[in-house]
């Protein structure tokens, strides 16, 4: 009986006619409903991670400023005295638009003074640049052997020779994003200018 019931049911052109005139409002509820969820979704995680960014970017600071401060304080008569930056023992850094060349002077393996700086050993082929963008500043400075700070904690910081004009409120803005980043890891900047520098 129930069977011949359904049957009937299936037969009846009006029930016919109502099913395919449900079907597509059916469907466009079904898309509106997954759509509006899926948008409330993606807001929540993208909170997230900006949130487990900033506290990963905090650590890894706290960690290059513990780091860091194994190398004793700097040595201001010792870098004072030096006039241009190819005598420079130390770090420096060369700040461009978004990022910064780093240039290390790798420790003398040669602990003998004679021929240092000569032919034979030179100052200039120990010494590394590498280019680093400023999100990863922290960890290129936690990468510098110890031996590579003979001044102690400082570091010289200079702005691109030749920038264009368009292109220096960027770097000037790079450049107070590497003095702060500088300054919060405990490492004293030492600005340099041909012709005038200083300590900040």
């Amino acid at each position: 009986m129930l069977v011949g019931g359904m049957t009937q049911l299936m037969n009846d052109p009006s029930e016919v006619d109502l099913k395919r005139s449900l079907f597509p409002s059916l469907c466009v509820a079904m898309v509106l409903v997954c759509g509006l969820s899926g948008c409330t979704r993606s807001t929540a995680p993208a909170a997230m991670q900006t949130g487990s960014n900033a506290a990963s970017q905090q650590q890894a600071l706290e960690e290059t400023r513990q780091q860091l401060e194994l190398i004793p304080p700097p040595s201001k008569i010792r870098y004072m005295a030096v006039r241009s930056l190819s005598a420079w023992e130390n770090p420096y850094l060369t700040v461009q638009d978004g990022m910064v060349t780093l240039h290390v002077l790798m420790a003398d393996a040669n602990t003998s003074g004679l021929g240092e700086g000569g032919m034979l050993r030179p100052m200039g082929a120990r010494r590394q640049d590498l280019n680093v963008r400023l999100s990863e500043l922290t960890a290129a400075l936690n990468a510098i052997p110890a031996t590579a700070w003979p001044y102690g904690r400082v570091i010289a910081v200079e702005e691109a020779h030749e920038i264009p004009a368009s292109a220096r409120p960027q770097v000037r803005r790079s450049m107070e994003t590497v003095m702060k980043t500088l300054s919060d890891v405990g490492v004293v900047v030492y600005e340099w200018n041909e012709g005038a520098t200083g300590t900040k």
